[in-house]
């Protein structure tokens, strides 16, 4: 449970640490002056979605095995695959 944790934490820090992440919020922060307030709370969302999904990400790759990840994703394929029959009747 620990190493699980551990693993959590440095994915965390990763995403976090992330070039592309960094780069946003530089962005974000240089230019917060000249964006009104719709830009700013648009700008604020994508940055939040960019780290929440990469942080999702590579907190699911710590967590699951290879094995396990294969057959979450196979999973999803075979629901979004019964909802497009569905959507079909």
């Amino acid at each position: 449970m620990i190493a699980t944790a551990l693993k959590i934490q440095d994915a965390t820090k990763e995403a976090v640490m992330n070039d592309l992440t960094l780069h946003i919020a530089r962005d974000l922060y240089s230019n917060k002056d000249i964006m009104d307030t719709e830009q700013f709370a648009n700008a604020m969302f994508k940055y939040s979605a960019h780290l929440s999904a990469l942080t999702a990400s590579l907190v699911m790759e710590a967590c699951l095995t290879k094995s396990q990840l294969d057959e979450m994703i196979n999973t999803i394929k075979e629901m979004e695959a019964m909802g497009k029959d569905l959507d079909s009747e």
